[in-house]
């Protein structure tokens, strides 16, 4: 099959051998595949990772060992845990210390023809969501579980620093929950897709402080700091960025201001797909472009630049 393929130091579209499943896993051809900024750090060192990167997708089951998954359209939650674990045990797969995790730690990703997912971790999409929106369930339930771990209530004061693919659709979460709501970005292209949604958004901090609620996700070091100077004393910071590198700084302050710090990650599937069946949260303004696969090197070189949002790689 082809598939982008990294070596540690290039990515390169190629011809590589064709997964094959274990027992309860399900072989996915891929449609669509989405690349998202763990994907761009992975590039930049990020856990060390070789091999296919990729977790963002939509596909269609062609192999299984049920036969209720032959033939359906899913995407899939990304962490495969051990089964035996007191995590696993207690439905917390993706919190396995041996866990592999879809194009991150030790297992291919979806910027490939074809992956291999157990079948518990498959979702089917139904028939109003287009191969397009499927792509950003994943994502969405990434932004969903942060109201998951947070109490949300309208009116409170939240902000969420970040004006990217993530922090789009954390604002499109926050939106439903009738936040006092203030994005912070970089990007006038992105900040117009915000300000189009009634959401508001703006280039620097003025005007903001002592809120409830700050949501990092620049993907940048420095917006620690910037969450540190908005957020009131007894706040809530939820730290949502993952990079490459490490970085030093004092937590004096947070223990001064007695801060809740939540870490935020993976989220939940159904919810997610609720929202784009019913067209209550829509992502169709977050694609800026679709290529092919055999271009998938331009795609990523497209998605590195500065006013861009999601891109696609179509497969099949």
């Amino acid at each position: 099959m082809n598939a982008c393929y990294f070596d540690g130091k290039t990515l390169q579209l190629k011809e590589v051998p064709k997964p094959a499943r274990k027992d309860g896993e399900a072989l996915i051809r891929i449609l669509y595949s989405g690349i998202c900024n763990t994907d761009l750090e992975i590039l930049r060192g990020y856990l060390g990772f070789r091999g296919i990167p990729g977790h963002e997708f939509v596909g269609i089951v062609e192999e299984a060992d049920s036969e209720c998954w032959h033939g359906k359209r899913v995407v899939g939650e990304i962490n495969c845990g051990c089964g035996r674990c007191s995590f696993c045990r207690q439905g917390m797969q993706r919190h396995c210390p041996e866990r592999e995790v879809l194009g991150i730690v030790g297992k291919n990703g979806s910027h490939a023809e074809y992956i291999t997912l157990p079948e518990e971790n498959l979702h089917e999409v139904p028939e109003p969501i287009c191969n397009e929106d499927a792509v950003f369930v994943e994502p969405l339930a990434a932004a969903l579980e942060i109201a998951e771990q947070v109490h949300l209530q309208p009116g409170m004061r939240a902000v969420v620093l970040g004006d990217g693919k993530l922090g789009q659709l954390i604002a499109r979460v926050f939106q439903l929950y009738g936040a006092d709501l203030t994005v912070i970005g970089k990007h006038p292209q992105k900040i117009r897709c915000l300000t189009a949604l009634g959401i508001r958004a703006q280039a620097g901090t003025e005007g903001i402080q002592d809120a409830d609620l700050v949501v990092e996700c620049t993907g940048n070091p420095e917006g620690l700091a910037l969450a540190e100077r908005l957020l009131k004393p007894r706040g809530t910071l939820v730290l949502k960025s993952t990079y490459s590198g490490e970085f030093l700084f004092n937590p004096a302050q947070w223990v001064i201001r007695e801060y809740t710090v939540v870490g935020s990650r993976c989220g939940p599937f159904e919810p997610a797909i609720r929202l784009l069946e019913s067209g209550k949260i829509t992502v169709r303004d977050l694609i800026f472009r679709i290529f092919p696969s055999e271009r998938a090197g331009e795609a990523f070189s497209v998605a590195q630049e500065k006013d861009v949002l999601k891109v696609l790689i179509q497969w099949t």
